[in-house]
């Protein structure tokens, strides 16, 4: 028996996702023209770049940047991404960046050395430092990922418990510290997700914390990006992560190829849900004007479907 939500919330991440993978660093005029368009698209929350490493991720130094540069649309938030307190910091002082506090969990020891130069138990027991820190400067966290919650490419399948016993210590934790629950993210890093293991790890999270709010941060590695999200809207899940022209993926995940490492396509996951009659506040049309220049920027086919077929209602008309 599906659940569907009447609305999802999609939050886009294609600005800092999208480009933190590519091998190119490209023109910030471009960059700040494709948030634009993406800012009339009707989305509301647009993650622009990310305070991390910039040795690393080279891709991100000019974040500060971009948060200057913007056309900034009322009732839009634009935010960014931090690893750790230094990066949370300069997020506090780069201008008008809208700050979502995030909790981050690693069920793969393998990978959180990788993407935070922790182990995941530390990464586990500094959430403790971040709610505090957070609390200092006047924030409440928004959400709480568990990432590869299905499986590593460096360790392989993720047992479900592993997982949960990861969302178990962030309700002991809002408990412990009298704050409100976030929402529990259900992160597929690196594409190992499918529609049954979905509705599994949904159901237990709803048996553990029937009032939860569940977000997905899908990726579409393997193609099997929208079936998931289905699976999890049909379970009622009602926010999701995307990435516009399904653009995306983690430099630190292990995969062969930028391109196959995508994030589920945010106009293919619009275009799903209002097939289905499940309001999500887009306007489609300047979403796919939006995943045609991001193509464009990135000067070779993206994964995106719609963007390249179209909507279905000039065919409805013709019939």
């Amino acid at each position: 028996m599906s659940d569907f939500p009447k609305f999802v919330e999609f939050r886009e991440e294609g600005p800092r996702e999208g480009f933190q993978i590519e091998k190119k660093i490209y023109p910030i005029e471009e960059r700040v023209e494709l948030i634009d368009m993406l800012s009339e698209t009707g989305l509301k929350r647009i993650q622009v770049g990310s305070f991390v490493n910039t040795q690393k991720v080279p891709q991100m130094a000019d974040t500060a940047e971009l948060f200057k540069r913007i056309r900034r649309v009322h009732g839009v938030r634009y935010t960014s991404l931090w690893l750790n307190d230094k990066g949370f910091r300069k997020a506090l002082a780069a201008p008008q960046v809208d700050i979502d506090p995030r909790l981050l969990f690693y069920p793969s020891d393998t990978f959180s050395r990788k993407n935070n130069d922790a182990s995941s138990m530390e990464m586990r027991e500094k959430q403790r430092e971040w709610v505090n820190l957070y609390k200092q400067e006047g924030y409440t966290v928004d959400t709480a990922y568990v990432m590869t919650a299905f499986g590593c490419n460096f360790e392989g399948p993720i047992p479900q418990d592993r997982v949960l016993d990861d969302f178990r210590f962030v309700l002991d934790l809002c408990a412990e510290e009298n704050i409100p629950l976030p929402i529990l993210v259900v992160a597929d890093t690196m594409g190992w997700g499918n529609p049954e293991v979905i509705k599994r790890m949904i159901g237990a999270l709803r048996e553990m914390k029937p009032d939860a709010r569940i977000g997905m941060h899908l990726h579409d590695t393997r193609g099997l990006g929208i079936a998931n999200l289905y699976a999890a809207i049909s379970m009622g899940v009602d926010m999701c992560e995307s990435s516009v022209a399904g653009l995306g993926g983690c430099p630190f995940a292990g995969h062969g190829h930028a391109r196959a490492a995508g994030n589920v396509c945010t106009e293919d996951a619009v275009f799903l849900c209002h097939e289905l009659g499940i309001e999500t506040g887009v306007d489609l049309d300047r979403l796919i004007a939006a995943s045609a220049y991001a193509e464009k920027i990135i000067g070779s086919p993206l994964m995106g479907r719609v963007m390249h077929s179209g909507v279905l209602e000039k065919y409805r008309k013709a019939s």
